[in-house]
């Protein structure tokens, strides 16, 4: 082989060699980019689900609450029409007076609001407006609701009497919750359009979160037994004391 056929093959192996050591290192380093993008999908979905689970829980909540003012609602009524219903309607008043003591899990709003990963994985603006729309008018709710109902359940002897029940602005409270509700269902549904999140997902989201999360519904009907036993005994106790101021 002469110098110059020597040159052209050592060439052209050189040329073989850094394409191959270029291909290698476009290949490893586009897989990485690749699987880096995955990732942070992956993380992204997670997080926008962590954050529309506590909306569905904070709207299960409310229904709840709208739930049992609706109820409220309609005995009071029904007590303003019946008066001597009273002994027998006054019990029922029990899923009201749990209202006052509902509370909003804070954990998934802090870790939305004070960690500024959470705004560069998630990466969508609007949304991350509307999820602050959200928490904002969950703010609201608690001051100018729950706060005000808290405040007139515990100054008062709810069902000693008829005229207690009837201080009550049930109506008012019912559709007050229900607008709230309302909006904050809205910008829930907004949510989920805006980052391409379907019910089933959301659907087998909560159930693996369920898991791992104690159940309330056995809490919620031990605090309902409690109650009533409460105020069946204050009024056991009440009737006593007139029994004995009247003896004296």
């Amino acid at each position: 082989m002469n110098m110059k056929e020597k040159l052209s093959s050592d060439t052209k192996q050189f040329l073989l060699t850094l394409l191959a050591t270029t291909f290698s290192i476009i290949l490893t380093f586009g897989t990485s980019a690749v699987i880096d993008r995955r990732h942070k999908e992956a993380a992204k979905k997670e997080m926008v689900k962590m954050i529309i689970y506590d909306f569905d829980k904070t709207i299960e909540q409310m229904e709840n609450a709208s739930s049992a003012f609706e109820k409220a609602k309609q005995q009071q009524q029904e007590l303003a029409l019946h008066p001597e219903y009273f002994d027998s309607l006054r019990l029922q008043f029990t899923d009201a007076l749990l209202v006052a003591q509902m509370e909003f899990s804070e954990t998934t709003e802090n870790i939305f609001s004070s960690n500024i990963e959470t705004f560069n994985t998630l990466g969508n603006v609007n949304f991350v407006h509307e999820v602050s729309s959200f928490y904002s008018m969950r703010h609201q709710y608690q001051e100018n609701l729950l706060a005000q109902y808290k405040k007139e359940v515990s100054g008062s002897r709810f069902t000693e009497s008829i005229e207690n029940i009837f201080k009550f602005d049930f109506p008012d409270y019912y559709y007050t919750n229900q607008v709230y509700l309302n909006a904050l269902k809205r910008t829930r549904d907004l949510c989920m359009k805006m980052m391409k999140v379907s019910e089933d997902e959301m659907k087998e989201f909560s159930n693996q979160r369920m898991v791992n999360e104690d159940h309330s519904e056995d809490y919620r009907s031990l605090n309902e037994q409690m109650m009533k036993d409460l105020l069946e005994e204050e009024e056991i106790l009440q009737q006593a004391r007139e029994k004995f101021e009247k003896n004296q």
